[in-house]
């Protein structure tokens, strides 16, 4: 397997996952395998118990993990996808919206300095960074989920984070978000994966949490929102590995109704 796995995309995969359903999982960690590769993944939402018709503002925590089960450096993810219920919503109406350049080569504070009120959520990830000849080392830092704005239909996510790789190194990446009528899906997201240190580093781990309700022209509007009409939530999702590997898996999620 090559050695090669974009660090900030793959964060920005998992952070994908929360919102395209890891986020409405329950307390037990949902695992994934492919091959020797081991995917787990957990989180919740805030409030549990939603309206049946209506949609209510959601806060989401989601966490996950990549392993091999021989412990060998992860293969390259080249692209993931997901799909999410059409019973869960995203909306950045009126919400600032943040660009590339505004966070290229920035530390934590300046990027944060350039968008703050594009914030969407924030977190953590770590990546395992393995040289040829050299001992591999861990290096940790900040994920930070921005609203890239709506065009066309077309939402974008920035996802951001900043970590030593040995040097300090800002990494950019976008995810977009689509509206689909596809059976029980309505939201399609899209993630592409760059290389970072020279494709030498691998994420190990990455956690996101979110909550961000805000008002536009009057009327409260919240990122994240849901409904619970038929007693489940459901969500699936694909990552394609630059050597050819495939791991998908579905999540299906009971809730509770408000009303």
């Amino acid at each position: 397997m090559r050695r090669q796995l974009g660090y900030m995309a793959a964060a920005a995969a998992l952070a994908a996952i929360a919102l395209a359903g890891v986020a409405i999982a329950s307390d037990q960690a949902v695992v994934v395998r492919a091959g020797k590769m081991v995917l787990r993944l957990n989180g919740g939402v805030t409030p549990k118990a939603l309206p049946r018709y209506t949609f209510a503002p959601l806060g989401f925590h989601a966490r996950g993990s990549l392993a091999t089960t021989d412990g060998s450096h992860p293969p390259a993810l080249g692209e993931a996808e997901f799909d999410v219920d059409k019973d869960v919503e995203v909306d950045v109406e009126g919400l600032p919206s943040c660009r590339l350049s505004d966070l290229q080569a920035r530390d934590t504070k300046a990027a944060k300095g350039a968008c703050a009120d594009a914030i969407l959520g924030t977190g953590s990830a770590t990546v395992e960074v393995a040289f040829p000849e050299q001992a591999p080392f861990l290096a940790s830092g900040p994920l930070i989920l921005f609203n890239g704005g709506e065009q066309g239909g077309e939402i974008k996510l920035l996802a951001y984070t900043y970590v030593a790789v040995p040097a300090p190194t800002a990494v950019v990446t976008t995810a977009t978000l689509t509206r689909e009528h596809k059976g029980p899906f309505g939201l399609h997201s899209v993630v592409k994966v760059p290389r970072i240190a020279g494709g030498a580093g691998s994420v190990v781990s990455a956690s996101l949490k979110a909550r961000r309700v805000y008002t536009y022209r009057g009327r409260r509007h919240s990122f994240l929102s849901g409904r619970c009409r038929d007693g489940r939530i459901q969500a699936r999702g694909t990552f394609r590995y630059l050597d050819g590997s495939v791991l998908s898996g579905a999540i299906v999620r009971a809730c509770t109704t408000a009303d």
